[in-house]
């Protein structure tokens, strides 16, 4: 099982190259960093967590930005966007910006998407809240199109471009793992229609039960004709509990990721030294 980290990256926390060779010395696996382009004013949406949106969400660094400066800083660690929002970015230029990244790690992106919880930030983009999912969809498979033809073309309901050339392709082939999160199930069955695996957050696995969804899930993949195992699982925000990622270990989750403050390198230095010592008691 694979352990990674998460954080919101902001001027005034530990910067992303320094963190990311932090990790890769301590032999951590991943780095992820989330999205959000704006907060807008009018905060009709409330948080998912609860309470105030926390402060980091107004500060947070581009994600394709921040990932690139650790991606010239280490040679082996993945770096992945958990999540980007793929119905705030344009296809081509996020099609574009996926391959150029995964060109300059040499294979090491992880492209992780969603489709976002608020409305506001969402419809200042230009998109209906509502119809946010099959615009989603339809930006996925006109990225995997661009990526996997010499001459692409998509037409759909919400994208649509004629005969056009894009290069580089990804150096992955035929393109990164596009890694859907959200909750079960819906997000669950949008990861088996187009996705090359599933993130969902620990805390909304722990209501009905972590080894139940995973159950649901793969027990759904298998009745859509796809492979479980070509769908690995990437549990978010998981607690240095040491029960539960063992749980996590038997039932075969591929990847567990830690969320890290938006802190300096005082706080977040010691968090990952705990971190070291609960993947030695797992047996890593």
């Amino acid at each position: 099982m694979k352990i990674g980290a998460v954080m919101f990256f902001t001027a005034d926390s530990m910067q992303p190259a320094a963190l990311g060779r932090a990790l890769e010395q301590r032999g951590f696996e991943s780095l992820w960093v989330p999205e959000h382009t704006h907060v807008p004013s009018t905060r009709t949406t409330p948080y998912v967590g609860g309470g105030p949106l926390p402060r980091p969400y107004y500060d947070i660094y581009d994600p394709f930005l921040a990932l690139t400066a650790v991606a010239a800083a280490t040679e082996t660690l993945k770096i992945g966007t958990g999540i980007a929002l793929v119905v705030q970015r344009d296809p081509i230029v996020t099609a574009k910006m996926v391959s150029t990244i995964d060109q300059l790690s040499q294979g090491r992106f992880l492209f992780g998407v969603g489709n976002g919880w608020n409305r506001d930030e969402i419809e200042n983009h230009g998109t209906s809240f509502p119809t946010r999912n099959k615009l989603a969809r339809e930006r996925i498979e006109a990225m995997q199109t661009i990526w996997t033809q010499d001459e692409p073309s998509f037409d759909g309901e919400f994208v649509k471009f004629g005969p056009m050339s894009q290069w580089p392709k990804p150096f992955q082939k035929p393109y990164p793992p596009i890694i859907v999160g959200g909750a079960f199930p819906h997000a669950a069955k949008r990861a088996i229609r187009y996705g090359n695996g599933w993130i969902p957050r620990a805390d909304r696995l722990e209501h009905d039960g972590v080894g139940v969804v995973i159950g649901r899930f793969r027990a759904m993949a298998t009745e859509a004709g796809r492979d479980p195992a070509s769908l690995p699982i990437s549990i978010f925000r998981v607690p240095d509990d040491l029960t539960k990622l063992r749980f996590c270990q038997e039932i075969g989750v591929d990847r567990v990721v830690f969320s890290l403050p938006a802190g300096d390198a005082e706080t977040i230095l010691p968090i990952l030294d705990r971190w070291v010592r609960v993947r030695q008691d797992l047996g890593y």
